[in-house]
């Protein structure tokens, strides 16, 4: 076997048993909040990213991806249209918030084999500027998500902030479409269009991943799957922005990632209408 086959070998496993270990510790820790209903699938290796999950568990999400999305936004077309008007008359600035977010991640970290060779004609700035760009390219592929603006058109002049309880950004016609995530309607259309999925992690903003995968090391582990419109996280935990609420995302995330199967995302379904109804975990 040559030299090339034997480090990517030795990666692998490595990758393999520290993914493994990260399961098992997320699973009993204080981070994993109750979820006894979901369906635990008896793997015989974990799964590190979508590829892991089989073709025909894939074909079938991709399938219910396409003709749930479609069909919702034929049906809910005049909800939508009767909210995109109030937006309008109720508060300057568009309908529309677009926002890039970080999406699915195939890349997987391979450890730095060079050591402490000398990089011929390389300034020790540019050697640094080139790992930077490096650990940037490791965070997910970026897309643009659709919402009903919900905030004040100046929300973030001060820069790039979470949402907090009661935030004061929020206009009132904002408060109740967050309520009851009518805001998060227009994401059909990244749902139909491959950028996300029906269930899956809640997407990030990058401006926030760089800080959250320092206070969480093995947060980018979440980005093996599409981002959902719905989730595990988003179910249970709802929308807490503290770095607890978001070690809890990590563990209900890697837990769905592990059990990522078509009857888990029909329980997360009929759970995320009743989440809808009664307006838990809002901000």
């Amino acid at each position: 076997m040559a030299t090339d086959e034997l480090i990517s070998t030795d990666t692998t496993i490595e990758s393999e048993n520290s993914l493994s270990d990260l399961v098992r510790i997320y699973a009993v820790s204080k981070y994993m909040p109750p979820a006894d209903w979901i369906t635990h699938l008896k793997l015989e290796r974990p799964r590190h990213d979508i590829r892991s999950v089989d073709e025909r568990t894939r074909l079938i999400k991709r399938l219910v991806d396409i003709f749930v999305s479609a069909t919702m936004l034929v049906l809910l077309f005049p909800l939508m249209a009767f909210f995109a008007l109030l937006v309008k008359l109720t508060s300057p600035g568009p309908v529309i918030f677009q926002q890039v977010r970080t999406g699915l991640n195939l890349r997987r970290e391979r450890p730095d084999r060079r050591g402490d060779r000398h990089e011929f004609g390389i300034s020790s700035d540019e050697r640094r500027a080139s790992t930077d760009r490096r650990k940037s390219l490791g965070y997910g592929k970026p897309f643009v998500l659709y919402k009903f603006r919900t905030m004040r058109n100046d929300a973030e002049k001060n820069g790039a902030q979470f949402a907090v309880q009661g935030d004061p950004r929020v206009t009132t016609l904002g408060r109740f479409m967050r309520k009851t995530r009518i805001d998060e309607l227009p994401q059909l259309w990244n749902v139909l269009k491959g950028e996300m999925s029906l269930v899956g992690p809640r997407p990030e903003r990058p401006e926030f991943i760089e800080k959250l995968s320092d206070e969480i090391p093995d947060y980018l582990h979440r980005l093996g799957l599409k981002p959902g419109l719905t989730g595990p996280a988003q179910v249970i935990n709802g929308y807490d922005n503290d770095i607890a609420g978001f070690r809890r995302k990590v563990a209900l995330d890697l837990l769905y990632l592990q059990n990522c199967c078509f009857w888990n995302d029909v329980k997360i379904l009929a759970r995320t209408v009743l989440v809808v109804f009664t307006g838990k975990g809002a901000l």
